[in-house]
Formats: structure tokens, C-alpha cells, sequence
């Protein structure tokens, strides 16, 4: 599966090479280990009351959701500005691909707009406790 471009051959991205369909088994399972992470530790530590005069965007809450074979951690900020086009945006921090047989590629949403991959073939438990303690997931 490559294609040909004009400067040589190019390799299919490994998203494209497998299509892993996620059981619902382990889809119910990441959802309740995450939200239990969200609602202990992410939620008390990170989302804070609104500011009495807000100059900058802040978060007001912390959720999980998955899309075909991913599940993002998310954060939704509040934007305090009267001529705001928007009065929140949602901003992915997370996402762990699944890779089969329980196994997850843990990746962090950079400031530029790309996902950086950090750890392959990580457990649940060893992706949720490094989301929980390393800052490159912090919203």
C-alpha cells in the first residue's frame, strides 16, 4: 500500500494500514477507568472557579469521548469576552489510539495543532496514570 508521488515512493501512514475495530467490552472499560480519572484528579486540578475579572480563556470542564478507534481526553474553555464569536471552544489534550489486545498509542496535542506520539503499545492503566502525571497532557 504506497503511492507514487513525483519525488519517489511514499509510505501509507500506519492509521491508514489498520482499521482496528474497538469491542465494545473495552470501549465501555476505558470510558469508566478515564472518567473516574477525570472526576478524582483531573477535574479538582485543574478546572478552578471563573475568575472575578477574566482577561484570559479558562476551563470549565473536563470530559472523554471516543471516535472510531481513539478516545480523547478534552477540555472546554470559556471564553470571557463580550464580542466573542464563540462563548467556549473544546481543546484535545489526549488521545489514546487503540492498537489492539488491549493496548494503547498515547499521544499529546502540541501548540501547533499536531499530535505527537509519545508512548506505543501501552496498558490502560499505564496510559491513564502517565496522562494523570506527566504535564505533556496537562490542558
Amino acid at each position: 500500500m504506497t503511492r507514487e508521488s513525483k519525488h519517489g515512493i511514499s509510505g501509507t501512514p500506519r492509521s491508514k494500514l489498520t482499521r482496528i475495530e474497538v469491542p465494545e467490552v473495552v470501549k465501555t472499560e476505558v470510558t469508566t477507568k478515564a472518567n473516574e480519572l477525570i472526576e478524582k484528579v483531573l477535574k479538582p486540578q485543574h478546572i478552578q472557579p471563573p475568575p472575578d475579572n477574566p482577561q484570559f480563556n479558562y476551563i470549565i470542564d473536563i470530559y472523554g469521548k471516543w471516535y472510531q478507534r481513539y478516545f480523547y481526553l478534552c477540555a472546554t474553555y470559556r471564553v470571557p469576552y463580550p464580542n466573542a464569536t464563540v462563548p467556549s471552544f473544546e481543546a484535545k489534550m489526549a488521545r489514546m489510539e487503540y492498537a489492539g489486545e488491549n493496548h494503547f498509542h498515547l499521544s499529546f496535542m502540541r501548540h501547533t495543532g499536531q499530535w505527537v506520539e509519545l508512548y506505543t503499545d501501552v496498558s490502560l492503566d499505564e496510559g491513564l496514570a502517565s496522562i494523570r502525571d506527566e504535564p505533556f497532557f496537562f490542558p
